[in-house]
């Protein structure tokens, strides 16, 4: 396929060399003017490229801004209480989230503020003509480091999943270690390839001590650029939360002996391609979340984790403690989820809890910053024990 994107591609290793995998999938996704993200190609839901939580319909902001009313109230009802998003794409969720927070908590409707991070103006113009109706609640910041120091709650489904990845290889392994290799992007004529190298970025060598000795050729990835994101949120949060909604494994899954083959995945029109350099420009790359050293870097800069669990379990928790539930009577708020509105609702709801679904290949995390609430937010009413299900101070073997 030839496309100025992948000209300019070319262009760049012919006049620099080969390039790190981690920057061939941030031209691929963020180029300024031709990534699948940033020029507004990527489509989500039935007629798009994939499906997410937000694509099932509105329960999924309905379910959060119960989850988020509840932090709210923990923090002490303040005014000026923020929620921050990112990778809000069309505005669906932010949308979703403030209708139904007008519509059963006026008073939590009242003393927020919501605020979208989206660097990329195509997609600014269309959360704008999505959230048409809540002028005055919106603001956009183009970064994190754009955003003045909040109170409240950082948001994002689906983001650390779409950031660039390295990938590495195993060489020929010495006893008790492992000879890491990076893979970076070459030419072969005017054909993408792929060759092996020594590791030069420093960061990188330092993450890979961390990793478990794996025998020659397994193959898997390192997410440098999620580590540097919950940092520099850790950051901007004065007090409040962190939620992270995406798909992953704890690293000792992550990085175990049978995923030798990595979690790199490449999709267009619900269907998976064979190669990252297929439909380059107009197709979603994205690996699974490591989630344990977000949790490990979350720790080092000040957060505590607060929770983590899979999606049908934490679903299950809201409308425990903030839905029906149990209860003959409707709890305070209701949030419309007594009785359950519509077959369409109940619908979407089996799709985010089911474990054949979304229910068991999503998970949450909770990180908290100057935070005296000592008990389990809703969601992680029935999570197991949370430093436990992530692997926390356990050797990695």
């Amino acid at each position: 396929m030839q496309t100025e994107l992948v000209q300019f591609i070319r262009e760049t290793i012919r006049a620099r060399g080969p390039q790190s995998f981690a920057w061939f999938m941030q031209q691929a996704l963020y180029h300024p003017e031709h990534g699948y993200y940033s020029s507004g190609r990527c489509a989500i839901g039935r007629r798009g490229d994939y499906f997410t939580n937000v694509s099932v319909g509105p329960v999924f902001g309905q379910l959060l801004a119960a989850q988020f009313a509840e932090i709210w109230e923990h923090l002490g009802k303040i005014n000026n209480f923020v929620i921050v998003e990112q990778g809000a794409h069309h505005g669906e969720f932010a949308r979703d989230v403030l209708e139904s927070a007008r519509k059963s908590r006026p008073d939590f409707f009242a003393a927020l503020r919501y605020q979208i991070i989206e660097p990329y103006p195509v997609l600014q113009d269309r959360q704008s003509e999505t959230l048409a109706g809540f002028k005055g609640k919106i603001e956009w910041r183009e970064s994190i480091d754009a955003l003045e120091t909040f109170v409240g709650i950082h948001f994002s489904n689906e983001l650390l999943d779409a950031m660039p990845v390295h990938l590495i290889v195993s060489g020929e392994t010495k006893t008790g270690s492992t000879n890491w290799l990076e893979k970076f992007v070459t030419l072969n004529g005017d054909e993408f390839a792929v060759l092996d190298q020594s590791i030069g970025d420093r960061k990188l060598r330092d993450h890979l001590q961390k990793l478990p000795a794996r025998p020659a050729s397994y193959e898997t990835e390192v997410n440098l650029v999620a580590l540097d994101w919950i940092e520099n949120v850790s950051r901007k949060l004065g007090r409040g939360y962190v939620i992270v909604a995406d798909y992953g494994y704890s690293g000792e899954e992550y990085y175990a002996p049978h995923r030798s083959a990595g979690t790199l995945q490449v999709r267009a029109q619900h269907r998976l391609l064979a190669s990252p350099f297929e439909q380059i420009g107009r197709a979603d790359i994205s690996t699974h979340v490591e989630w344990t050293s977000i949790a490990e870097c979350a720790e080092a800069c000040g957060l505590q984790v607060k929770g983590f669990t899979d999606q049908h379990h934490f679903i299950t928790g809201i409308l425990s403690e903030l839905g029906r539930g149990g209860s003959p009577e409707p709890p305070r708020g209701d949030w419309g989820q007594s009785p359950l509105p519509s077959l369409k609702t109940k619908r979407a709801l089996q799709t985010l809890l089911h474990p054949e679904m979304l229910g068991r290949s999503f998970q949450v995390l909770a990180l908290a910053k100057n935070v005296d609430f000592g008990g389990p937010l809703a969601g992680f009413k029935f999570a197991r024990e949370t430093r436990s299900a992530l692997g926390l101070g356990r050797a990695r073997l």
